[in-house]
């Protein structure tokens, strides 16, 4: 028997997009060092390794993200628990679309994802760091 799917990407990423903030990389450079912003890196760690991250993003593989998120999550971390805005990438602004509306609908607030995502970081270019 195969499968039928009823919502594709396509639709969940224009449902996304619709609802989160999105901010252009220009504005993403100037979040660098930022106090009032949490730079969230989604990808995983294979990607970290082989292309490095923005400066000073805090690393959550996209599969982690909604137990890292919740305070009733015995994985939960403190960093989002914090007054500040998130701000997600991954390698081209589908995972971090999804997780930004994922991270909203939590009640995590404000976030907003990066267009492009870390491709374009890199095309633009943008500071990049090594992750051993």
């Amino acid at each position: 028997m195969s499968q039928t799917i009823t919502k594709g990407i396509k639709a969940l990423l224009a449902e996304a997009n619709a609802v989160v903030t999105t901010i252009s990389i220009e504005q993403a450079k100037g979040l660098i060092d930022s106090e009032e912003h949490v730079l969230v890196d989604l990808r995983d760690i294979r990607e970290l390794k082989r292309a490095g991250k923005i400066p000073g993003a805090f690393s959550c593989p996209r599969g982690m993200l909604e137990f890292w998120i919740d305070p009733e999550s015995p994985y939960h971390k403190d960093i989002f628990d914090q007054d500040k805005t998130y701000v997600f990438y991954c390698a081209s602004a589908w995972r971090s679309a999804l997780s930004a509306k994922t991270a909203m609908e939590m009640g995590l607030a404000p976030v907003a994802h990066i267009e492009g995502g870390f491709s374009a970081w890199v095309k633009a270019d943008g500071p990049v760091e090594d992750v051993d």
